[in-house]
């Protein structure tokens, strides 16, 4: 079954600590962060992941864009990031596609819920991402590992030179 998750941007930045700290410095750099987050998020979990800017009050800007992979919309003039969020469900859903929709907005929740899509709070999401990392961060420390030969570390340095003087046919 393929699985999509659908983010509310602004409000999952608003929701995370981190990202609201940065989105005091530099929306565009707490919105970048999103999306690598989410990017991997995708990468690791095998999701389609659409994140979803609010551009209502910005005219002309609307689109699609991709960036790591994961789409990236800005609604258009006069269109709330929850309109296109709902659209998108609705777009989106199938007979076998699982939608999940990334906001703390409890009215949004309701409403994609009540269109076949499945609440992911931000506190989850959050949560699920800082696991991965954390999976992630294993992986690469046992890949980065020397190799151990259990024989050998419990060996002393004399036997282990007999077994060299051995091996070599001395």
């Amino acid at each position: 079954m393929k699985q999509i998750v659908i983010v509310d941007g602004y409000n999952i930045i608003g929701s995370w600590p981190e990202l609201q700290k940065l989105k005091d410095i530099s929306l565009e750099q707490a919105r970048d962060r999103l999306i690598d987050m989410m990017a991997d998020y995708q990468s690791y979990r095998g999701n389609k992941v659409y994140v979803v800017f609010d551009a209502h009050q910005v005219p002309g800007i609307g689109g699609v864009y991709s960036q790591h992979k994961v789409e990236v919309l800005y609604t258009r003039e006069k269109e709330t990031a929850d309109e296109r969020i709902e659209r998108l469900v609705a777009e989106l859903k199938g007979r076998r596609v699982q939608i999940y929709v990334a906001t703390s907005d409890s009215v949004e929740q309701h409403v994609t819920f009540g269109q076949g899509a499945l609440r992911l709070p931000a506190r989850e999401l959050r949560l699920a991402i800082r696991e991965i990392r954390k999976e992630i961060r294993v992986k690469i420390e046992e890949s980065t590992a020397p190799a151990k030969n259990s024989i050998d570390s419990k060996l002393s340095d004399s036997m282990r030179e007999l077994f060299e003087k051995w091996r070599r046919g001395k």
